[in-house]
């Protein structure tokens, strides 16, 4: 008998990982396989920030990927709080997955992609909830927030340099109302005006009860946001 991918939910925890790993085939050389992420586990609580810590090619990125469902996971699973049950995105099919993105999963990147043509203040309305004019008033204030001017808000941010590109794609990630976000360097190459800012409203969405899981390189917002430093560093290179 198949195995149910939705699971009762438990009354305190949002998302769950269980002995996660991913391995990657290295074709340019000789077919090597490699394990990006090997045993991960952890549970997180509405309002929970656990930053994920270790060196460069621990595979941070990768883990934030599997819980967006970019990747697929080859061991373990990645339960996810979801309409009432707990979901596993690593068994989920694509329109599971697509389900989990439109109303509980966000991603906030430091990079932008977006259609062109496409006004920052539409693309930031986009992800906000309510009526086009409460979504459009929404996307406003964030952008205000984050110091886009607002002679840019009618431009595609095609056209933007990347300072200003990174602040719009952070509101489009912040203002959306998601109960699980995921931050992928969100504050990387801001200068400390608009970094404090992100700080304040990563602050906010604890207060509101968002779990969160993040990377942060700044030692100083890692330390200002997370509840929990999760250390993923493979033990071989602990030995190392």
């Amino acid at each position: 008998m198949t195995k149910s991918l939705i699971t009762p939910r438990p009354a305190t925890q949002s998302l769950v990982l269980e002995n996660l790993g991913k391995s990657f085939t290295l074709h340019l050389r000789g077919g090597t396989r490699i394990d990006a992420v090997a045993g991960i586990s952890f549970a997180a609580q509405p309002g929970d920030c656990i930053v994920l810590g270790g060196p460069s090619g621990a595979g941070k990125s990768s883990i934030l990927k599997m819980i967006y469902g970019n990747y697929r996971a080859d061991r373990g699973r990645i339960l996810v709080a979801h309409e009432g049950a707990m979901v596993d995105v690593a068994a989920a099919d694509p329109r599971t997955v697509l389900g989990l993105r439109a109303r509980t999963l966000g991603y906030v990147s430091q990079f932008l992609r977006v259609i062109p043509r496409v006004s920052a203040l539409d693309i930031v309305a986009a992800a906000a909830e309510g009526d086009r004019a409460e979504a459009r008033d929404t996307a406003a204030r964030h952008l205000a927030l984050l110091n886009v001017p607002e002679r840019l808000w009618s431009l595609p941010p095609a056209t933007f340099s990347g300072g200003e590109q990174q602040r719009v794609n952070i509101a489009r990630g912040l203002v959306a109302d998601r109960p699980i976000l995921l931050l992928d360097e969100p504050t990387a190459s801001l200068d400390a005006a608009n970094r404090d800012i992100v700080v304040r409203l990563i602050e906010e969405k604890k207060r509101a009860g968002v779990t969160m899981v993040g990377i942060f390189h700044d030692a100083d917002v890692r330390d200002a946001v997370a509840t929990r430093i999760l250390d993923i560093t493979p033990l071989d290179r602990i030995a190392a």
